[in-house]
């Protein structure tokens, strides 16, 4: 169990300082950490923290601490995994706040179809109120059509009759001028004469066609036919408005389509800018391939000079005649008093344990984390693309953390091995002057600190290439990441924008279609409009033929009644003259 503890020191009177472990918390899973009852565990003695520093601590089923090292990278690392849980988290939130807007907004856009659905269900109902008047109003045509024929019908029948009796009128007025001449030969007419020509009159006069009920039913017609104009002239005006809307509508499309067009146009060049970036991305990241490789490559190289060098002071340390430098006042140890230096080389000896067991656990640490790094490359190499990008700045943070550990450690280790070999010269001085054995050849040790000078040297330099070389990759990656940012931002932005505009065109498509239908309407209702009014501007043509001809006939019936009368007078005249005739005989 993986506990969170604070190093406490308590001071002793004889002796060293107590040092233990305070629990704070436990990991109960990977992210997961829960407070504990504040417990002391006794720490091992070769713990070089100090008080307060914070310790991360291993212990078995039995409290026993089994592993323990420093806290401090393993926390800012638990933090960075924080700090990108809530960066996830915050994202997240973001998605589901554009969800609810996306679905706010959905819902408004179908309340709003849904009322423009209704109004088009509202001008439909009207539409058909409208054609059912029209078709009402076409079927009174049609009906005051037929009345119409049934008049011509009748005018004809009645004209041709009104021919007949002209022409048998022109016979009787043939054969009384015969029967005139005839009469003049002689004394005069008869009784029977006189009543067969009053009865020719009588029959005239009966034969004359009357035309009151014609020009009444004329009239009507006319005030049907101006009836149905005012209808027709309303029906117009009605029509303007839909028109005028529906014009309104083309013309409005027509500025969207423009707008639009000049959408797509920044979205073109949106799109080529968002490219171009991307391209540069591209050689950012395959410069960055480059420099990780020469960094590689140095990190070897200064990991074989420290490796050379190393050697060389191991070399100097176990061989007895080879020594790095002269950092040892040997005629200061020779005259020191016995105990004094056997109790220096004991302090010596654990000091040199204590560091060798400590770079130990470090080095250890260090290999884990050379092996975590290697795990989450393979994971990266079958990882999908969303979770590439987590696994990548997590390598990035553990190859960094990799890096310190590192630097921090090639000190360390420089470090333990000057204090063997200041331990080694200790025990040599204190063993020549026990009487002790010494090996052959230590009077005769080489100097090998111009070796390791020239080395740590060349590992200066290296060391001064890499970190200029970590500083580079450093700002390159800096300037990847805000590159990343803005780019996968451009991206965004564009992939919702190409939305807006695929939305837009299928709302303008909307549109069209539902203009080119109020214009299919406008059209229908003004070709049945159209061909009403040319029935009723035929239809009065037809009355207005038939209201002369009725005048005309008006006129003949006029002329033929004064014949008439002027004929009885005649007869009535004839008669009046026949009768002292008659009586005489």
């Amino acid at each position: 169990m993986l506990y969170l503890a604070e190093v406490q020191k308590k001071a002793r009177v004889i002796g060293n300082s107590k040092i233990e472990f305070k629990l704070l918390a436990c990991q109960r899973s990977e992210h997961s950490w829960s407070a504990v009852n504040e417990e002391l565990i006794t720490a091992p003695d070769d713990v070089q923290y100090n008080s307060g520093a914070l310790v991360l601590v291993e212990l078995s089923a039995s409290r026993q601490i089994q592993r323990y090292n420093e806290a401090g990278r393993q926390l800012v690392s638990i933090l960075q995994n924080f700090s990108r849980l809530q960066d996830k988290f915050k994202t997240q939130e973001e998605e589901i706040e554009q969800w609810k807007q996306s679905l706010t907004y959905q819902s408004q856009e179908l309340n709003r179809r849904e009322m423009e659905i209704e109004g088009r269900q509202d001008q439909l109902q009207q539409m058909e109120e409208d054609f059912e008047k029209l078709e009402q109003q076409r079927r009174e045509i049609d009906t005051a059509r037929e009345e119409v024929n049934h008049l011509q019908e009748e005018f004809g029948r009645k004209s041709q009759e009104l021919e007949g009796a002209w022409a048998h009128l022109n016979g009787e007025l043939r054969r009384f001028e015969e029967q005139k001449e005839e009469f003049q030969g002689t004394a005069g007419l008869n009784a029977e004469q006189l009543e067969t020509i009053q009865d020719i009159v009588n029959r005239l006069s009966g034969a004359v066609v009357p035309t009151e009920d014609i020009h009444q039913q004329i009239n009507q017609a006319f005030e049907f036919v101006t009836e149905r104009q005012t209808s027709l002239d309303q029906l117009w005006q009605n029509l303007e408005p839909e028109r005028a809307s529906a014009q309104q509508a083309q013309d409005a499309i027509a500025g969207q389509e423009h707008e639009l067009q000049d959408r797509w146009s920044g979205w073109h060049e949106a799109q080529n800018a968002w490219a171009e970036a991307k391209a540069t991305l591209q050689a950012k990241q395959s410069e960055l391939g480059v420099k990780q490789a020469s960094l590689n490559t140095l990190s070897q190289r200064l990991q074989q000079q420290i490796a050379i060098k190393q050697q060389i002071v191991q070399l100097a340390d176990t061989s007895g005649i080879a020594t790095v430098g002269d950092k040892i006042n040997l005629e200061a140890l020779q005259s020191m008093p016995l105990e004094q230096l056997q109790a220096t080389v004991q302090d010596l000896r654990q000091e040199w344990e204590k560091n060798s067991r400590f770079v130990s656990s470090q080095e250890e640490e260090l290999t884990l984390q050379q092996q975590e790094i290697e795990k989450i490359k393979q994971k990266i190499s079958q990882a999908s693309e969303y979770e590439r990008l987590s696994l990548e700045n997590e390598l990035s943070d553990e190859q960094e953390s990799y890096r310190m550990l590192h630097e921090t450690l090639v000190g360390q280790r420089r470090n333990v091995s000057e204090r063997e070999m200041v331990l080694r010269k200790h025990e040599s001085v204190l063993a020549k002057r026990e009487g002790l054995p010494i090996s052959d050849g230590q009077g005769n040790e080489i100097d090998l600190e111009p070796i390791v000078e020239q080395l740590e040297a060349a590992e200066s330099q290296l060391s001064d290439e890499v970190r200029s070389l970590e500083q580079q990759i450093q700002d390159l990656q800096g300037q990847i990441s805000e590159m990343e940012g803005l780019t996968n931002q451009k991206s965004e932005e564009q992939s919702s924008m190409l939305n807006d505009l695929k939305q837009r065109e299928q709302e303008l498509q909307a549109q069209r279609s539902k203009t080119a239908e109020r214009w299919g309407k406008v059209n229908t209702s003004q070709d049945l409009l159209q061909q009403l009014q040319d029935g009723v501007n035929t239809f009065r043509e037809k009355l207005e033929a038939i209201a002369n001809a009725t005048a005309q006939i008006q006129e003949s019936s006029d002329h033929q009644l004064q014949s008439i009368n002027e004929m009885q007078q005649v007869v009535q005249g004839l008669a009046s003259d026949q009768s002292p005739q008659l009586a005489a005989s």
